[in-house]
């Protein structure tokens, strides 16, 4: 109970007061999301790139959340299976015991 309210709190504080569009007064940034503007002010070179590539570098982003997401999808249905007693068998490793 007690580590629930603790990570809920931290959460909320990050979301409330330090992850924000316009963190420390500056401007929003180009798109949701963007928290290129934090208390640091790092930007490791976002700026320099035109357009198309900003547009292709976060379209290389949303794909690689999406694979993300299914390969913990695949995780979760094979240890499922083996729990209701299907045995998983997978191409290169074999079965899971």
């Amino acid at each position: 109970q007690a580590a629930a309210l603790q990570i809920f709190a931290s959460v909320g504080f990050l979301e409330r007061f330090v992850m924000k569009d316009s963190a420390n007064g500056a401007e929003p940034g180009e798109f949701i999301g963007d928290f290129r503007n934090g208390p640091t002010g790092i930007d490791f070179g976002w700026d320099m790139f035109s357009d198309e590539q900003k547009y292709q570098k976060r379209a290389i982003e949303l794909n690689n959340g999406r694979a993300a997401m299914m390969g913990i999808l695949g995780l979760t249905v094979h240890e499922k299976l083996n729990e209701i007693g299907m045995v998983a068998d997978l191409p290169i490793i074999g079965a899971l015991k």
